[in-house]
């Protein structure tokens, strides 16, 4: 009785979740509220809206060609890392909903491939990559600077900075214990660092703010004087902090000039369509599933249609709450999977009828149904969810949301097939003998 009640609040879950963002009742209108822990310190915000890529509801596609010709070879790919994480942050101040920004490398060619879901206006997004990332370090003017006009420019710029680095401290603190937590360590040119020994003899004491793109990235105090263009920016930093602040500063310390070659305004007519016909399939597939699991399993197959069903729902909520971005494949990942839920019940329902044949009890048949059926269906999904795995890991773009979905789908479908579906027959044929 605890897993009936279990599964309809998942049910009215999913059906919460899945209903649409208003609904007209008698007159009125009705909405459905925004899913948003941020009041209880939780970063968990969902418009529980559908997020549609590229291919669906059209957008922006870019593809950028970078001159490395003046950085050394061995700095090549983390200049190249550092533009691409630049780009990103710049994309994020359109409001674009999941972009896709890759690099690619042709030869000794390195090019930056974005896709821009929704955005319309191909101008403006080249306007807002197309610059290369300025890094430059200033000095507050006020004893509490609260905006970027307190701030004044000491003529230090990325050019100065030859690299940034991460490093980790291995000196002894003050109470005897070794200090090993990551810091940066900046290298700057023989120029920047002439530049560098000024500042630092002249402003000991005060922070020395470094802005890329006209955001403050850090603000360290300056203790002494730094005569050799090596200084070091300590702080309570964890790894992955210190990794994100060195390729931040190698976007501005490495600039790699950029250069469109290829720019591509997708329309929605064609997503439109595709979304249509390929849920149109979908309906139709399901449709065929339901009545081949009635015909071939009578009421059996009706506890199993109650479940795929749920299965639906619930995959479809879970899209929304992730988010997914859904895109062609993967939606062709979702519809797939699907027809692997029903897979497990079939095997299942196999597996009971044997044991009826062979004269077991209804209730003994369903329950050795169920657990001799499980290491088939536990191996099947389990290898399919290796090869989404896979894909997810190694692909790109349309190929992990086909992997995404359908690793969604998978693990669903084992708690709908074996949960759902056992519990309901189980209810239902229980008592009998």
């Amino acid at each position: 009785m605890r897993t009936i009640i279990i599964i309809i609040l998942c049910l009215l879950f999913a059906l919460v979740i899945d209903m649409p963002s208003n609904i007209k009742i008698a007159g009125r209108t009705f909405y459905r509220p925004q899913i948003n822990f941020s009041a209880f310190g939780v970063p968990f915000v969902r418009d529980l809206e559908f997020k549609l890529g590229l291919d669906l509801q059209g957008g922006t596609h870019l593809v950028y060609e970078a001159d490395t010709s003046k950085i050394p070879a061995a700095d090549r790919d983390s200049a190249i890392q550092a533009t691409r994480i630049n780009i990103e942050n710049r994309i994020n101040s359109l409001g674009v909903s999941e972009p896709l920004i890759q690099t690619s490398k042709v030869g000794n060619n390195y090019r930056l491939i974005i896709e821009l879901p929704g955005v319309k206006d191909v101008t403006q997004a080249i306007d807002t990559i197309g610059e290369t990332a300025q890094l430059d370090f200033r000095l507050p003017k006020v004893a509490t600077p609260s905006s970027e006009a307190d701030f004044i420019s000491t003529g230090l710029t990325g050019k100065d900075l030859s690299l940034a680095s991460v490093q980790f401290n291995n000196t002894a603190g003050s109470n005897g214990t070794l200090n090993a937590g990551p810091q940066i360590g900046l290298q700057f040119s023989s120029d920047g660092a002439k530049k560098f020994a000024q500042i630092t003899k002249s402003n000991i004491g005060r922070p020395l703010a470094i802005f890329l793109d006209n955001q403050v990235l850090t603000a360290p105090t300056i203790q002494t004087e730094i005569p050799d263009g090596k200084a070091v920016i300590t702080g309570r930093f964890t790894l992955d902090q210190a990794k994100s602040l060195v390729i931040q500063l190698n976007a501005g310390a490495l600039p790699v000039p950029i250069k469109i070659i290829e720019q591509r305004n997708i329309g929605a007519t064609l997503g439109t369509e595709s979304v249509t016909r390929s849920l149109f399939a979908g309906v139709i597939g399901f449709v065929i599933i339901l009545l081949f699991m009635l015909v071939n399993y009578g009421a059996r197959g009706i506890l199993a249609d109650i479940a795929l069903t749920i299965y639906v729902l619930l995959s479809l909520a879970l899209f929304k709450l992730i988010p997914v971005t859904l895109t062609l494949a993967g939606i062709a990942g979702f519809i797939l999977s699907v027809g692997m839920a029903v897979d497990a019940n079939i095997l299942i329902f196999e597996r009971i009828k044997e044991e009826v044949r062979w004269g077991r009890p209804m209730r003994a048949a369903i329950e050795l149904g169920f657990i001799r059926a499980w290491t088939s269906v536990r191996d099947s999904n389990a290898s399919s969810l290796i090869t989404a795995a896979i894909l997810f890991w190694f692909g790109t773009g349309s190929v992990r949301g086909f992997a995404l979905t359908l690793a969604v789908g998978i693990l669903v479908s084992l708690f709908t097939s074996v949960t759902i579906t056992r519990s309901l027959v189980r209810a239902v044929y229980g008592n009998r003998k």
